[in-house]
């Protein structure tokens, strides 16, 4: 089994694919944007976003985009907003949505768009399955495996790996500067800000830095 990191990239042919996806890409009014949810049922695709821009251009455009059946904005913040959007879909959507949401590889929220015009998830099943995957991504999009590793490695697994008590070590350790160069806190100081032995809070710091070394290493 494989956790792998999928980069997309359709160089700007991203209208080809679907309308919307072109807007969260290329439009100047969206700075960056995730697609948080999403529920594919073939002729439809309901999907949540979590957009950082304007929202009166945005809401604009989507508005005026036929494929767009329904949508929701709620503001986040003065620059930031969630929308929901029920799309139409067409053979190029269904194609790329039918290989995540199909099949045993397990595609893993969020979908991330970059300043750059690529869009990038994670991806965990068997290897052969993947690749398969990998090879059947629609033109006009390139994809890209930009990191392979194990189960560890998938979002939100590797948190799941520390204890509560060697993650306060850690979030302590960070705080009060044992891991700046140089040192500016000791495993005493550590083991004062957790309530602890200094040989404990010790104990704590080298477990946790060997889980996160071996999922780093991939090991």
């Amino acid at each position: 089994m494989n956790h792998v990191r999928l980069t997309l990239d359709a160089g700007g042919r991203e209208a080809e694919i679907h309308p919307m996806f072109d807007l969260i890409v290329n439009a100047p009014y969206v700075d960056r944007a995730t697609a948080m949810h999403w529920n594919f049922s073939g002729d439809e695709l309901g999907i949540m976003h979590y957009v950082e821009g304007d929202r009166e251009p945005f809401e604009a455009a989507i508005a005026e985009i036929p494929e767009v059946l329904d949508y929701e904005l709620t503001p986040a913040g003065p620059n930031d907003f969630y929308v929901y959007i029920r799309d139409a879909t067409n053979e190029a959507v269904r194609e790329l949505f039918e290989l995540v949401d199909h099949g045993p590889v397990v595609a893993i929220p969020p979908i991330e768009y970059a300043a750059d015009g690529t869009v990038s998830y994670s991806a965990f099943g068997p290897a052969a399955d993947i690749q398969a995957v990998v090879e059947r991504i629609p033109d006009p999009i390139d994809v890209t495996v930009t990191e392979v590793g194990g189960m560890e490695r998938v979002p939100g697994v590797l948190d799941s790996l520390l204890s509560d008590r060697q993650r306060e070590a850690l979030d302590a350790a960070f705080t009060l500067g044992y891991y700046e160069i140089p040192r500016t806190a000791s495993h005493e100081d550590v083991a004062d800000a957790i309530g602890c032995a200094p040989s404990t809070a010790a104990e704590h710091l080298r477990k946790a830095e060997s889980t996160l070394l071996r999922s780093f290493l991939g090991d």
